[in-house]
């Protein structure tokens, strides 16, 4: 597996979209191996090369003359409510979403931010996302968009009944801790790949991982401003329309 031989592996290049570049990272970061992706999805936000151009521009990235950039991951630790026993640590690139389980409920969350109780959501789910995250199911429930190099954090409610509504942009320090309560099951996704199962009591702590996921790039730093609104699937008139 590539987990087994990340000691002699320098470069790995993924073939998909976004989501073939989160797996990829859970075997990448703990080795600090770069990832080029080559783009065969929709929005590839963190992909580097169109498939057309792959074969033209690949030479490129392995003369050791592209940056390495490094993206801010997020660490979760479960405490059980039974017995404070501690699963953990999992790390995402994207976001770890505490959310309701099979039955159509909401869920009822209490959230503490740094040890400072800030409200009890009750909602269908509650988003912590990084930078990188920021683009994804974040951006899809009205959240904001973070520069990719920011460390700070998003904190974002999905149908909030009781408590904010609002996202909340955290400074990568911030320590949040999300307690699951009343009487409905729920589910911790991390970076959508891997579904934890939570029952009342469960606290998920998250804080920013020790881990960075590293990609190595050719394109100019601003790229990602410069095909933020292609990436998204509307182009510059378009996106005043919607602005308006």
């Amino acid at each position: 597996t590539l987990l087994q031989q990340s000691k002699e592996t320098d470069l790995v290049i993924t073939v998909g979209g976004d989501g073939t570049i989160l797996r990829v990272v859970r075997m990448t970061a703990p080795s600090g191996i770069p990832v080029v992706g080559i783009n065969m999805g929709r929005l590839g936000f963190m992909t580097e090369l169109r498939a057309e151009e792959a074969m033209e521009k690949l030479p490129l990235y392995m003369t050791g003359e592209c940056r390495v950039e490094a993206r801010n991951m997020i660490q979760a630790r479960v405490v059980k409510g039974s017995g404070g026993e501690v699963n953990g640590p999992y790390h995402a690139l994207n976001d770890v979403v505490m959310a309701r389980g099979a039955v159509s409920r909401v869920v009822t969350i209490a959230c503490t931010i740094d040890e400072a109780k800030l409200t009890t959501f009750r909602a269908d789910a509650v988003i912590v996302s990084t930078a990188t995250g920021s683009t994804g199911y974040n951006l899809a429930v009205g959240g904001p968009i973070l520069d990719p190099q920011s460390d700070d954090l998003v904190l974002k409610p999905v149908a909030a009944h009781i408590g904010l509504s609002a996202g909340i942009v955290l400074s990568g320090s911030t320590k949040v801790a999300l307690t699951l309560e009343r009487t409905q099951p729920a589910t911790l996704s991390i970076d959508g790949h891997l579904d934890y199962p939570l029952v009342p009591g469960d606290r998920v702590e998250l804080e920013q991982s020790p881990m960075k996921a590293k990609f190595l790039r050719a394109n100019p730093v601003n790229y990602f401003y410069g095909t933020l609104t292609q990436r998204l699937g509307f182009g510059v008139e378009q996106a005043r329309a919607v602005r308006f």
